[in-house]
């Protein structure tokens, strides 16, 4: 994925199979081509995940996040949509033709079948594609998917071997279970939300949906891990339950130690990175802003030499971080000032020469010029289906022998209802039944 962006050109109209793709043992085969069979896509691997098939039952973020990072490994992914409308984040944000922008990307290297989960005969879809399936995905409240026989005991009699990906607020189990959680509920709970910000002004958010991206990536690691685990065990598949706040609490570092053992409760300090200290944000002359972490004991020392305080780079007293945390604020203020004297270009120069770590704040027009993002294939080309050109984010991590990548964008709603039903060996006949009737 390294060099130029990757251009992905591929129309929406034949993203059946050609090739035979099955999964591990008996689990999910469906013939030679199945189901779920993958278009062949010249300038894209066939992927580390090729083989794996995963069914998406989430809408929105988490859960559609989590399928989207296996399918840009290669995951052959099935999304369930409502017949009438689909997905929400169809609608969200900034739309193209009636379209959100977001869609296509959260939706890339996915394909669309609609279905009336609410109704028996939709419900029986369900079961028939999650018993040829690797692992399932679903994001709604603890016990609809129960409601609807379309939970854990019913879908795993119909396929040991299969993976059931959960994520929700609170989890499937504990007396919150059953209540609505989103992204920012769980970034509350979980203790982001009280250690953002500045102390004198209430708490804030980051501006994306981190707890829901944090639990779609925990909700990729447990299902390749209980893959791993049907795979080398022989053992059947299992449930991954993954909730919001958990996801976040699981980063917040020494938070839970140091209230334990010293009774001290974390407060919000602005930019700054408490108890590691030089680490902030500054204002250059020319208004821009650097972020600098000079927090290592022979950086800090670089650093101060570098802008002429020798003084402090030779003091005893600052040589390690709990000596340098007592005098915060007046080193925060050296910095400062020195930051004010210079244009951002300059006070990089100096601090890169330095080896100091320190970068600007970079808004989207930055990362678009960036040579390094450029460099590592992190801006690619995307072709939607009118034929416009969009730039999405490329694909992280970066594997050297079996690399990620874009095939397609998002799908229209239903774009594979037909030929998926055809798969399980629906006629026509029955398809159109289904379709009068809005089962799917």
């Amino acid at each position: 994925m390294g060099g130029s962006p990757v251009s992905c050109e591929a129309g929406h109209g034949s993203h059946g199979s050609n090739g035979s793709h099955g999964s591990h043992g008996s689990h999910g085969s469906h013939g030679s081509h199945g189901i779920y069979g993958l278009h062949a896509f010249t300038v894209f691997p066939m992927g580390p995940l090729s083989d794996i098939k995963v069914l998406e039952l989430g809408t929105l973020i988490a859960g559609p996040f989590c399928s989207r990072v296996l399918a840009e490994f290669g995951a052959q992914v099935i999304k369930i949509e409502a017949p009438d409308g689909g997905d929400p984040l169809r609608q969200w944000r900034k739309l193209h033709h009636g379209t959100s922008l977001w869609w296509y990307l959260q939706a890339r290297n996915k394909k669309s079948v609609t279905v009336n989960m609410r109704a028996p005969e939709g419900q029986q879809i369900v079961r028939e594609l999650a018993s040829e399936t690797d692992i399932v995905i679903e994001n709604f409240r603890p016990g609809t998917l129960e409601k609807w026989g379309l939970g854990w005991e019913e879908l795993s009699k119909r396929n040991p071997g299969l993976v059931l990906v959960r994520l929700s607020g609170y989890g499937q189990t504990g007396p919150y279970r059953e209540r609505v959680g989103f992204g920012a509920i769980g970034e509350a709970m979980g203790g982001l939300r009280y250690v953002t910000g500045y102390p004198d002004r209430p708490p804030v958010r980051v501006g994306i949906s981190l707890g829901d991206a944090i639990a779609a990536l925990y909700g990729v690691i447990g299902g390749l891990m209980a893959l791993r685990h049907r795979e080398v065990n022989g053992g059947k598949g299992q449930m991954v339950d993954v909730a919001l706040y958990e996801s976040v609490f699981s980063l917040m570092e020494s938070l839970l130690p140091e209230f334990d053992m010293t009774g001290f409760v974390r407060e919000r300090s602005g930019a700054s990175l408490p108890g590691i200290v030089p680490s902030n944000t500054y204002t250059t002359r020319d208004g821009k802003y650097v972020v600098v972490g000079a927090n290592g004991d022979s950086i800090f020392k670089r650093m101060m030499l570098a802008i002429g305080r020798a003084d402090l780079a030779e003091d005893p007293s600052l040589a390690l971080n709990d000596g340098r945390v007592v005098r915060t604020g007046e080193l925060d203020k050296v910095i400062a000032d020195w930051c004010a004297a210079h244009d951002l270009n300059r006070v990089l120069e100096v601090l890169d020469h330095a080896q100091v770590p320190a970068g600007k704040i970079y808004d989207i027009a930055d990362i678009v010029s960036d040579l390094q993002y450029r460099a590592r294939g992190m801006i690619e080309q995307l072709r939607l289906p009118d034929g416009t050109q969009m730039k999405v984010p490329g694909v992280v991590p970066k594997l050297n022998d079996t690399p990620g990548g874009t095939r397609w964008p998002g799908p229209e709603l239903g774009e594979h209802t037909h030929e998926t039903l055809a798969g399980l060996g629906y006629d026509d006949g029955r398809i159109a039944a289904l379709k009068s009737r809005g089962i799917i």
